[in-house]
């Protein structure tokens, strides 16, 4: 089966990957994260992923444009909301591509990080997957999440501290949210 997977960053690749793989399945990377702040953050998870895939002739699909425009005209004033928000935009975007590509499938690494909200991530990609027609290949990669961190550790993979958006940064630095 032709997989498009949507990816965050590299070492969130790593575990998702290996089981698809492993499973036979034929996967190409996508790369749209309008989310990601400061663009300085964006490029090095953008570089960082480009050299993981180059290094596994891993077929990669990248939006080039940094979108965080995009992202908070819809997250302001919404911030309560901005997880849905920002899986939707994300999620959205890989099935539409899925679907023009003739892809059979879909799925996602946001699916890997014990950080991000798994069954609202599961439940909007099965919303995506009824209105685009277009198939969610569902898989839990959470079970891996140890062996992606110890693998990115010995590829020496730069490895962010935070999801990506201005505001999950904030939470991270900013000690008054605690």
């Amino acid at each position: 089966m032709k997989v498009l997977l949507h990816t965050c960053c590299a070492p969130c690749l790593i575990y998702p990957y290996s089981l698809l793989k492993d499973q036979g399945q034929e996967v190409t990377v996508f790369f749209f994260n309008p989310n990601i702040h400061p663009f300085r953050e964006f490029k090095k998870r953008s570089d960082t992923l480009r050299l993981y895939a180059d290094n596994l002739s891993l077929p990669l699909v990248a939006e080039k444009q940094y979108r965080l425009i995009d992202f908070l005209r819809k997250t302001v004033f919404h911030e309560a909301e901005r997880c849905r928000i920002c899986y939707s935009m994300r999620l959205e975007r890989t099935a539409r591509v899925a679907k023009e590509l003739d892809f059979d499938a879909f799925t996602t690494t946001l699916l890997y990080s014990k950080y991000q909200r798994h069954d609202l991530i599961t439940s909007l990609c099965n919303t995506i997957s009824t209105q685009h027609n277009i198939p969610f290949l569902y898989q839990d990669f959470r079970e891996g999440w140890q062996f992606g961190v110890d693998k990115a550790r010995e590829l020496d993979m730069y490895r962010q501290s935070y999801c990506g958006c201005i505001y999950s940064e904030q939470e991270r630095y900013d000690k008054s949210f605690r």
